[in-house]
């Protein structure tokens, strides 16, 4: 079946990008016109305000590829992704509690708690949690009372990880479409064909809000709370997956020498290592671990002039890069604890040592320092003819339509009338 699935599941993400790219406008013009956008703050690097409603387009994309998906496999084979019901409600809950944080700002306390009960749901709903490391440490399987507070604590760490890291454009977005192409082929070669459907479609969808979050100018929109805790909550369901011991990945698996915690690590090392580094220090300094501030690597290059494009561009290559040494480790014999070290050592030099080098030359203003600074007016590519001609491609159906014209420019006219009285007020 898989030869034919394949098809099945190349259609659905087809027609996931084209929903998203469907619903998109009409996202953004209820978001426009309800003024439902994220402010610059001194802790955020946007100086206009911009829409916070792109997981709401990218999840109705997700929404109705896996309604596609689920009745072309039934009708072609009278199958179905039951399964995947769980995961869907859960996605769904992400989001409105995502959306409500987006315009109420809901306390770090509450979000943790909601998640940890959606992660539960998940565990005893399905009957899966991880509870297998597969060889790791002579560690196989391990009971439930310590798989429970594994997957917890896990399901937390990469739901917050992905929402810390979304601070530039493209980061967030690109991560997980490229964490999700990677979990889709692992899905596909281990003949998981649902979560490797589930892979694909997410990923298709987050495409055309990457590319309009990238490069468009009115038509950019955040992906916000609601996104990042879905995206979250999607990705922490495929590690369920790779680390339970009843799954057809752990059967895969259980014939290779594959280390499935390190597999993990390696796709992700860029949000969990760089969100380990700042949680760490945060509470070194004796501070709320989820505060937000500016310490994460892509503050450390935005403060250095690199372009947000850029600044994106390069975290994804350290992780693809940081994944390609993994593999490499695996073609060359690597045993199941030395990959794990391999990834971990590579996580240090890439993602932490990029940080506190880039720290040290900006601090003692060195050679190196100031030629980063000069390079940097360099990746402002916006200001290329190309990419203006794409931005305005991308913003034609804004550009065509008064309304958006009118809206958009009476909320930032308000948000720039507002931002000076506020001035005026601290300067008395």
């Amino acid at each position: 079946m898989k030869d034919f699935t394949w098809a099945i599941i190349l259609l659905s993400s087809v027609a996931a990008f084209i929903f998203v790219k469907w619903i998109y406008f009409k996202i953004l013009k209820i978001a426009l016109f309800n003024k439902l956008v994220d402010n610059p703050n001194p802790r955020k690097l946007q100086r206009k305000p911009i829409p916070i409603t792109g997981g709401i387009a990218v999840f109705f994309g997700i929404i109705l590829a896996l309604l596609l998906y689920n009745t072309t496999l039934s009708i072609a084979y009278g199958l179905s992704i039951n399964m995947l019901f769980p995961l869907i409600c859960s996605m769904g809950i992400m989001l409105y509690i995502g959306a409500i944080d987006d315009i109420l700002s809901l306390t770090a306390r509450t979000r943790i708690i909601i998640e940890a009960l959606i992660i539960l749901m998940l565990t005893y709903t399905l009957d899966m949690c991880i509870d297998s490391f597969h060889g790791m440490w002579g560690i196989y399987d391990f009971t439930w009372w310590l798989g429970v507070p594994l997957t917890l604590i896990t399901g937390i760490g990469i739901i917050n990880a992905i929402n810390m890291i979304d601070g530039v454009n493209g980061l967030s977005g690109g991560i997980c479409i490229v964490s999700c192409v990677i979990f889709g082929a692992i899905f596909f070669q281990f003949g998981d064909m649902s979560n490797a459907s589930l892979s694909f479609i997410v990923a298709s969808s987050l495409i055309p809000f990457f590319i309009h979050n990238v490069f468009g100018q009115k038509s950019k929109m955040f992906i916000g709370d609601a996104g990042t805790m879905v995206m979250g909550v999607v990705i922490t369901w495929f590690v369920i997956n790779i680390l339970n011991n009843d799954t057809i990945s752990s059967g895969y698996l259980l014939n290779t020498k594959i280390n499935p915690v390190a597999l993990v690590l390696a796709i992700l090392i860029v949000p969990v290592a760089d969100t380990l580094r700042v949680i760490t220090l945060r509470v070194m300094r004796k501070k709320n671990p989820f505060h937000p501030d500016k310490t994460h690597l892509h503050h450390k290059f935005i403060s250095v002039g690199i372009s947000h494009f850029i600044t994106a561009m390069t975290e994804i290559v350290i992780g693809i890069v940081v994944f390609c040494i993994w593999l490499l480790s695996l073609y060359f014999g690597a045993g199941i604890e030395l990959q794990l070290y391999v990834v971990l050592i590579s996580s240090i030099i890439f993602v932490w040592g990029t940080y506190v080098i880039i720290s040290y030359h900006a601090k003692n203003n060195t050679r190196f320092y100031r030629f980063l600074r000069v390079l940097s007016i360099k990746t402002h590519l916006w200001r290329k003819d190309w990419w203006k001609a794409i931005a305005a491609k991308l913003d034609a159906p804004i550009n065509r339509d008064s309304f958006y014209d009118k809206v958009f420019d009476m909320n930032y006219a308000e948000y720039e009338e507002s931002d000076k009285n506020l001035e005026g007020k601290k300067q008395r």
